[in-house]
């Protein structure tokens, strides 16, 4: 196996569920990006840069800096709207009062021959129960069904499960503790919660051991073949049947599947496209205050 291939995330495993091809292009091969994802590309690339300024934004209110002095960072259209519904969110006053809030955390755990890791925007913790708070600025609302099955809504419940004892006093949370709720800045009245249970909990633990298996064995292959031919041979990874996903995939021009970027707001799927790539928030700068 490819010595940087030691993780797996919410957003890699996505990767191998929509196309394993994109998956081994982006995570073995580690293939810079040669098409735009969407059209307009200026347009879309402000809006990513927003969504990561806000999560900023968010994330220094929760730790103590006043909402006053944040806001009037909240520079372009979007983002002040964004923060405003964030202020004035009813549902969301009440984390002030919480017993634990914490804020841009990474939990991993082992997975197979990997490590399962994932940043969560929110972890807030009351008494008996925890809730994982995820902002997201996408410019539809998703339906609740297709976020339900999103590795992500499945991976952050069940790592938390394996690897949020030490928020509970090194007691292991239950997954009928546990509540994820999608917030969403442009529809802040529009919550997307889902709650967990047992049952669940080993679906999705079972359904992710099994996944890393799939990798691990693919990988060694893809890795094996490179060796003997000099080249990558994708017998292991086949492009998805799915040809609609290829329209916002960076990847298409390696595969023949267009070259074209997909608009954003022609599809439903311009969720997907935003969802193709984690936000690093080691590459957004700090905010000077």
């Amino acid at each position: 196996m490819p010595d940087q291939l030691t993780t797996l995330s919410q957003s890699s495993l996505q990767d191998y569920h929509d196309c394993p091809r994109r998956f081994e292009l982006r995570y073995l091969q580690q293939l810079v990006y040669p098409a735009i994802e969407t059209e307009p590309a200026l347009e879309n690339e402000k809006h990513q840069q927003e969504g990561e300024y806000f999560h900023r934004l968010v994330q220094q209110h929760l730790i103590g800096i006043p909402a006053e002095q944040i806001g009037k960072l909240a520079n372009t259209d979007n983002l002040q709207r964004w923060w405003e519904n964030y202020i004035n969110a009813k549902d969301l006053r009440i984390l002030k009062e919480l017993i634990g809030l914490h804020a841009e955390v990474t939990l991993s755990a082992p997975l197979g021959k990997f490590r399962l890791v994932a940043k969560y925007d929110l972890i807030a913790i009351d008494n008996n129960k925890v809730t994982i708070y995820d902002w997201k600025t996408y410019r539809k609302r998703p339906r609740n069904e297709w976020l339900a099955v999103r590795w992500q809504t499945r991976v952050y419940r069940a790592l938390l499960v394996q690897a949020g004892a030490h928020f509970n006093n090194g007691k292991p949370f239950g997954p009928e503790q546990i509540e994820m709720i999608y917030w969403f800045a442009d529809f802040p009245t529009e919550p997307a919660r889902f709650i967990y249970k047992t049952d669940q909990y080993k679906r999705d633990w079972d359904a992710l051991t099994r996944l890393s298996e799939e990798i691990a064995s693919a990988s060694s292959g893809s890795t094996l073949r490179q060796a003997q031919c000099g080249a990558s041979l994708t017998t292991g990874f086949p492009l998805t049947d799915d040809v609609s996903k290829c329209s916002y995939c960076p990847y298409r021009s390696y595969c023949n599947r267009g070259v074209r970027a997909g608009d954003a707001a022609d599809s439903e799927l311009e969720t997907e496209a935003e969802e193709l790539f984690d936000i690093n928030f080691e590459q957004i700068g700090e905010i000077q205050f």
